[in-house]
């Protein structure tokens, strides 16, 4: 795998600590397009394709973009079984650092089924009383050590899939240790007090349309998508006032919004295979290129480049992305590119 052309002794991120969703899952693909009813009985097939969950996500992109010289720390917990055993194989040979990460005796591994439309938009379900959901606070304080290393020079990623209090406790240790804050909301966790303690310790919010509409409760179909954003800066800087914020909507594209200034692109149109874990690429496109030293606007167009070509993959981590493939998919697809990207890339 090839990194982005940068210079590390320059970058002012040095590490990545996260805790989040660890494990893996099958795909379902429904038969007929109109949306999954309560009670509805409906056919369909599995597919030959690889599941991870977000915390893996997010980490893979960052890591293998940013090369061997960045160190990614996930802390969480795989089964003692054959997924948690392949998962843990995988993230080996991605680079990752592992000292966080243990097969638990008698647990299984995080599992989801994500079902798909064929349309190719879809959703997931997943287990709550994985290995993984055992991650609470005292696993975060068990990487102290770490977050002293990295004082000032480390990104925290609180993803989904883990307890909202494992999550609270890694800001709470960022903090401490003046890392940079990112994290992600469920919908559901929007209205949760945790939710509004993450918000309060947050400094650059990943959420997609639908979670922005729970942030401003309301129903994403009320409003315009631009309404959504506008309300949800809004609302989200009452919690964090400095808060950055990214909202992606699929197909209508991306908005990011630095404290100064909100941007919006357009999402690039190219084949879909899946859909699934487009939103994990883009954060991770997205805290790579803020590491190689892109601006968020700048970074936003990265992380949009990096999630359109992960849709043209089965899996939810399309195994093939680093900066030659980037490139090579930008040349094919006619994508236009700023000079900043241009320069990581090429």
């Amino acid at each position: 795998m090839e990194p982005l052309h940068y210079d590390l002794d320059k970058s002012r991120f040095r590490a990545l600590i996260g805790v989040g969703g660890i494990g893996s899952g099958v795909f379902f693909k429904l038969n007929g397009n109109h949306t999954l009813g309560r009670e509805e009985s409906r056919g369909g097939r599995f597919l030959n394709q690889r599941d991870y969950c977000k915390l893996h996500i997010i980490a893979h992109y960052v890591q293998t973009l940013l090369g061997p010289a960045f160190t990614t720390i996930p802390i969480g917990y795989v089964g003692e079984d054959s997924a948690g055993e392949g998962l843990l194989l995988e993230m080996q040979n991605a680079g990752f650092n592992m000292d966080h990460v243990t097969a638990l005796t008698g647990e299984q591994t995080l599992f989801s089924t994500c079902f798909i439309y064929p349309d190719g938009s879809g959703g997931n379900l997943t287990t709550n009383d994985s290995a993984n959901s055992k991650v609470g606070p005292d696993e975060v304080l068990k990487a102290e050590n770490a977050f002293k290393k990295f004082a000032r020079r480390g990104i925290a990623l609180a993803a989904p899939e883990v307890s909202l209090e494992a999550r609270v406790e890694l800001l709470k240790s960022a903090t401490v240790h003046s890392f940079f804050r990112a994290a992600s909301l469920t919908t559901e966790e929007m209205r949760d007090p945790f939710g509004e303690e993450i918000l309060k310790r947050t400094d650059l919010l990943s959420i997609n349309l639908d979670e922005a509409s729970a942030l401003i409760e309301t129903n994403v179909d009320q409003l315009s998508a631009d309404v959504i954003v506008t309300k949800a800066i809004e609302r989200a800087r009452l919690h964090q006032p400095r808060i950055w914020l990214t909202i992606t909507g699929g197909q209508i594209g991306s908005w990011a919004w630095d404290g100064e200034r909100l941007s919006r692109l357009a999402a690039i149109g190219v084949p879909v295979s899946n859909t699934a874990g487009a939103g994990d690429a883009f954060f991770g496109g997205l805290l790579a290129g803020l590491t190689a030293g892109l601006s968020l606007g700048y970074a936003q167009e990265f992380g949009t480049l990096v999630a359109a070509m992960s849709v043209t993959s089965p899996h939810t981590i399309h195994p093939d992305i680093d900066r030659i493939s980037l490139a090579a998919f930008a040349n094919t697809h006619g994508i236009s590119l700023s000079t900043a990207v241009e320069q990581m890339i090429r």
